[in-house]
């Protein structure tokens, strides 16, 4: 059977006519068979989907995003980019995590030379000017996801406030910017003034590493003209690894977190109420399946 995308339900095209426009909602990467029947009409394999099923989610009247993970791991290049941003509808943005090899700071402070930690200038030639070139105006949120850290004292919480800094001072403005942390140290007014500084957004993350979404979005003090860049990405109560396997092949929602769907809901009606862009990627591993989960939070904003 060809790949098709799956019939939406009255309901769901109801949900995405109510949501405003500048609300986006997505998941994680697109190329999981167990969504035969929720996205897909029918099961294909993971590398079926990987290489066509892009443009059958982006029919999905919920989806308006996608994150690109895959770009996480090695850069891509300009023609990539460009052949997903052919995939999709005007309107549809890709939000893009950028290459863990800027961001590997605990192999920078070893003293090797496998990472160039935070250099700005590998940043835009090789992550940031192939994205926004090959994608156009297709381009969501360019996304610094940093692994979980720890401090060796205030000190050293400073310096990498301060090595941000630097670094988002060098790239070309333009792009909307977006950092992820794992560390809770780093939750606080510090670090908010100084993306606000930098016009980079903070984004905030549903991970056991983190305090509360709507605790993240107090403490750092949300810069109110910037788009509000959100991703609900795991219990607090499993690891990654775990809750992969706990929730295999992601056709249902194995435990629903009401408690992170309604946080994720409140701060986005507050942007929403404010003029301002959302965005809203979710993992298979928040509670099972992603796209049951986008529907769960569309609802939840769509109440309100």
């Amino acid at each position: 059977m060809a790949l098709a995308p799956a019939e939406p339900t009255a309901e769901i095209r109801s949900l995405a006519t109510a949501l405003p426009a500048t609300v986006r909602l997505g998941t994680s990467s697109w190329s999981f068979p167990g969504w035969a029947g929720l996205v897909y009409s029918a099961p294909a394999s993971e590398s079926t989907l990987a290489r066509d099923g892009l443009s059958h989610y982006a029919r999905h009247p919920l989806f308006r995003t996608v994150g690109l993970d895959k770009t996480y791991y090695r850069p891509a290049p300009r023609a990539e980019f460009e052949r997903l941003a052919q995939q999709v509808p005007e309107g549809f943005r890709f939000l893009v995590k950028l290459w863990r090899g800027l961001l590997e700071r605990e192999a920078h402070h070893a003293g090797t030379k496998t990472t160039p930690f935070l250099d700005a200038r590998v940043a835009v030639d090789e992550c940031i000017a192939p994205a926004i070139e090959g994608l156009g105006d297709k381009a969501g949120p360019l996304l610094f996801q940093f692994s979980p850290m720890r401090f060796a004292g205030e000190r050293a919480r400073r310096e990498f406030i301060a090595d941000l800094r630097r670094f988002f001072a060098e790239l070309p403005q333009g792009p909307l910017y977006a950092v992820e942390l794992r560390a809770s140290e780093l939750v606080g007014p510090e670090l908010g003034e100084m993306l606000a500084e930098q016009g980079v957004a903070p984004c905030l993350t549903v991970h056991p590493t983190m305090p509360a979404p709507e605790i993240q979005s107090r403490e750092l003090a949300l810069d109110p003209s910037k788009p509000l860049v959100m991703r609900w990405m795991l219990r607090g109560n499993h690891r990654y690894e775990e809750a992969k396997d706990l929730y295999a092949p992601f056709d249902r929602l194995v435990e629903p977190d009401d408690d992170s769907r309604d946080a994720l809901a409140r701060l986005a009606r507050g942007a929403i109420a404010a003029g301002l862009g959302v965005w809203v990627v979710v993992n298979n591993k928040a509670e099972g399946s992603s796209p049951l989960s986008v529907e769960r939070l569309a609802r939840r904003i769509a109440e309100g």
